[in-house]
């Protein structure tokens, strides 16, 4: 008998990315968008519960925050077996959470750390309240590598409207004040037909880089901001540095949203399409990897 050739036996390790988050019952956001991103990219993805919510593509209906307790004994679980190379978190329902959670990650020394403040749900429906909000700033920010909130979470975290490019570019000043080496603030909810992101560093604050792109006309857009910054811990923890990360999760996820934009499923926002182009898993990515 031919002998199977298993890379696990030559003693690689997969890049491994734990994402704290809620799960979606409707599979296009959450943890399920997290796993499906980085299994896609080549990744191993490991979960720790935060929330589980009743949903599917036409709005959130529950929301049901694990206890505090629970969440952290799944982080340090992980942490302490797996050794993430990068975590992700995302929605934080309870406000107790941030700070034994953020011992958790610094005791264990976690690398690649990145936030994406989920606070509404594309329905509208209110997942994080304000005192939530507030613990996450505090206690969370300052580990992460990079935030990265939409245009209406931003305009939270800075108190502030953002109306155009030099308020955007304020508020971005603002959000790094909390701590956070870098953010990226997201402006697919802007009107029109390109879309702006900024990212701003704490090692460039007068270097503001701005990723323009075409707007994809699609109502599948559920799931877009879970699986953007999923990517983005995925390609900082396989070695890219900070703009070439963000530059690769933003092809990512608009190869995803192109892939997806003609689907149908269900009667409401649908999901992306996360497996347009599966890579195997695989030991790091080079950089400049090929999607």
């Amino acid at each position: 008998m031919k002998q199977i050739d298993t890379r696990q036996k030559e003693g690689w390790k997969p890049v491994c990315v734990l994402s704290i988050a809620g799960s979606d019952s409707g599979g296009g956001a959450g943890l399920q968008a997290d796993l499906k991103t980085v299994s896609s990219l080549g990744g191993f993805s490991a979960t720790a519960v935060s929330a589980v919510t009743v949903q599917n593509t036409q709005g959130v209906k529950a929301v049901l925050p694990v206890p505090v307790e629970t969440v952290c004994a799944q982080v340090e679980a992980v942490c302490e077996d797996l050794h993430p190379d990068a975590v992700k978190i995302s929605m934080l329902p309870d406000a107790a959470l941030a700070a034994p959670l953020a011992e958790i990650l610094k005791r264990h020394a976690c690398r690649h750390i990145v936030i994406d403040p989920v606070m509404v749900a594309t329905s509208g429906h209110t997942l994080v309240e304000v005192p939530g909000v507030r613990s996450l700033v505090e206690h969370l920010f300052p580990l992460a590598e990079i935030v990265t909130p939409n245009l209406e979470e931003a305009q939270v975290l800075a108190a502030g409207e953002i109306c155009d490019e030099e308020a955007c570019l304020q508020a971005a000043k603002k959000i790094l004040q909390s701590g956070t080496e870098a953010v990226l603030i997201k402006g697919g909810h802007a009107q029109g037909e390109d879309m702006k992101d900024l990212l701003l560093s704490q090692h460039e604050p007068d270097a503001p880089h701005w990723f323009r792109s075409p707007r994809i006309h699609t109502s599948n857009l559920h799931g877009t901001g879970c699986t953007l910054s999923a990517a983005l811990a995925f390609f900082l923890a396989s070695g890219y540095g900070l703009e070439e990360a963000v530059s690769a999760a933003k092809h990512y996820i608009s190869h995803a949203i192109e892939a997806a934009k003609d689907m149908h499923l269900g009667e409401g926002s649908g999901p992306v399409n996360h497996f347009f182009a599966p890579v195997a898993c695989t030991p790091p990515l080079p950089k400049k990897h090929a999607l």
